[in-house]
């Protein structure tokens, strides 16, 4: 059964290979900071879930450290401006092809993987699905670009660590951010929030628990990048103690709209690198949070939209 492993292995050869591209730039001096970041990320990658859990904690130390410290990147090899205006004229609308594949096949993978069996069992684990197809179409999208513009693997790492290069150690936040909140759900956390806020605003109306609900998870989220990180810890803490176990609200519909209330605070944040740093990295824009200031009137309009749905629909009538 094809699981989340085979995409680990992926991503992990990957950054491996972002790692030795960095390990044999020999213009640049500090190129052992990012060679080593770079390394272990794809080691945890590779590896995560043989390694025993304190070396695995040792390999993230020596990244925030070096992250810390800087990673200061060489300049990296790769097309010129010039090169690729001429490339975008002869192919004009073909270039989009690659990034269209990824989404057509994500959806088409997601529909029919689920129906292919092998001896009787699924090929694909159930829970996966939507991942599994990703990384496919994540590969036939590169198989397209390497045609397309009839380049080798080589020139898609080049071009992958320049990605990376330019967006910095704020790549792994995602990752880091959803260990970060599965830490705090073990460790209680949503219990000393829920102390908290109950100590302070008086929880007597359904209405006030929502609010609260709605705009503590778009803050969580703010703080920790990632919606699925400050979902256990705020619905522990507020949502299942009061709205559903105190006034008799839907989980269902508490956790539906819980999550996009989240996803408010992910159009707000920095944290967030996967949506607001890395577009501002790729179109090489002056300001690194342009694209947050461009999203912040729609998240806290929905926002609002959220709480009030939640409050309509939430308790039974």
């Amino acid at each position: 059964m094809i699981g989340l492993e085979p995409i680990y292995i992926l991503a992990g050869l990957m950054f491996g290979a972002f790692a030795a591209s960095h390990a044999f730039d020999r213009s640049n001096p500090r190129r052992w900071r990012s060679a080593v970041f770079w390394g272990c990320f794809a080691v945890l990658l590779l590896a995560g879930s043989w390694l025993p859990d304190l070396a695995s904690g040792v390999l993230v130390l020596v990244m925030v450290t070096l992250a810390t410290i800087g990673l200061k990147p060489g300049d990296d090899v790769t097309t010129g401006a010039t090169e690729r205006e001429v490339s975008a004229g002869k192919l004009r609308d073909r270039l989009f092809l690659p990034a269209l594949a990824i989404p057509v096949i994500t959806v088409a993978g997601t529909l029919l993987l689920p129906k292919l069996q092998f001896g009787g069992l699924p090929l694909v684990d159930p829970k996966q699905v939507t991942l599994v197809a990703l990384a496919v179409g994540a590969l036939v999208g590169l198989g397209l670009a390497l045609r397309l513009l009839r380049a080798h693997i080589p020139t898609a790492a080049a071009e992958g660590r320049r990605l990376v290069d330019a967006i910095g150690w704020a790549a792994v936040l995602p990752q880091m951010l959803a260990a970060l909140g599965a830490i705090f759900a073990v460790a209680g956390v949503g219990k000393v929030v829920a102390t908290l806020v109950t100590g302070y605003i008086p929880m007597t109306l359904p209405f006030v628990a929502v609010i609260v609900y709605t705009t503590g998870m778009a803050l969580f989220t703010v703080i920790m990048g990632n919606a699925f990180a400050a979902f256990p810890v705020m619905t522990a803490g507020i949502g299942l103690p009061l709205i559903v176990g105190k006034f008799g609200g839907d989980p269902v519909v508490m956790s539906a709209l819980g999550m996009l209330s989240g996803f408010c605070g992910t159009l707000l944040t920095p944290m967030a690198a996967n949506f607001n740093i890395v577009p501002a990295a790729v179109l090489e824009l002056r300001d690194r949070n342009a694209v947050i200031k461009v999203q912040a009137p729609t998240a806290f309009l929905l926002l609002f939209a959220n709480t009030a749905i939640m409050a309509l629909f939430v308790f039974p009538r």
